[in-house]
């Protein structure tokens, strides 16, 4: 199925995937892969306080959320490991294609869910919101080394 014609967009965490996440139990840091797919105009209409003068790409909105969100993901203990540029899969869907990919380190679930709930965060997440099409995040750990 071509991704065009799939009419299932995730921007937001669902609640049943928010309880199961948080049902897991991580203890300790954990890292989180996020696949990004950006709008080609950004759509502002959900918050348009934050909307600028004239219409921006989906990719330049998503670096104003980047520039207002690292200085909070930092005062958690998160860390922003990797930010570059997406393409198609070399084993995967043929049809799907990533225009970012981004792994963000954060010290607990605990300070995670108090950065994604700071009011001051979420001032500006609307950026976020405008710039993204479609978007997948996976929490992983690293569980301890059986191979050295």
């Amino acid at each position: 199925m071509n991704v065009l014609e799939n009419p299932v967009r995730y921007i937001e965490p669902t609640q049943s995937a928010g309880r199961e996440f948080f049902l897991r139990g991580i203890e300790g840091h954990f890292i989180m892969l996020n696949l990004l797919r950006f709008r080609d105009i950004a759509d502002y209409s959900q918050s348009p306080e934050l909307a600028p003068e004239s219409a921006i790409s989906g990719e330049a909105a998503f670096e104003k959320y980047i520039e207002h969100t690292l200085p909070f993901l930092q005062a958690s203990g998160g860390e922003l490991l990797f930010l570059g540029d997406g393409g198609h899969f070399l084993i995967g869907p043929e049809t799907e294609r990533w225009d970012k990919v981004m792994l963000v380190r954060q010290t607990s679930v605990e300070r995670f869910m108090a950065f994604n709930s700071q009011q001051d965060y979420l001032a500006g997440i609307g950026h976020r919101t405008a710039a993204i099409e479609d978007a997948r995040l996976l929490p992983f750990t690293q569980p301890p080394s059986r191979f050295g």
